[in-house]
């Protein structure tokens, strides 16, 4: 299996956001990376909208 076809920026904010080693991650099969980037973008969605919470009701 050759290595993941991602630039070396995109490389290392996915190793750090992800928490996984970069040799790791550029090993890593795609239907996985591309399954915990889902994971991160509906986690990252659920932050936003928790902090968007309608704190302007009580003004």
């Amino acid at each position: 299996m050759r290595p993941l076809q991602i630039s070396p920026e995109t490389a290392v904010t996915l190793s750090k956001q992800l928490g996984v080693p970069l040799e790791q991650l550029m090993h890593m099969p795609q239907h996985i990376l591309m399954q915990k980037i889902a994971e991160l973008a509906k986690n990252e969605e659920a932050t936003k909208k928790d902090d968007e919470s309608p704190s302007s009701e009580n003004s």
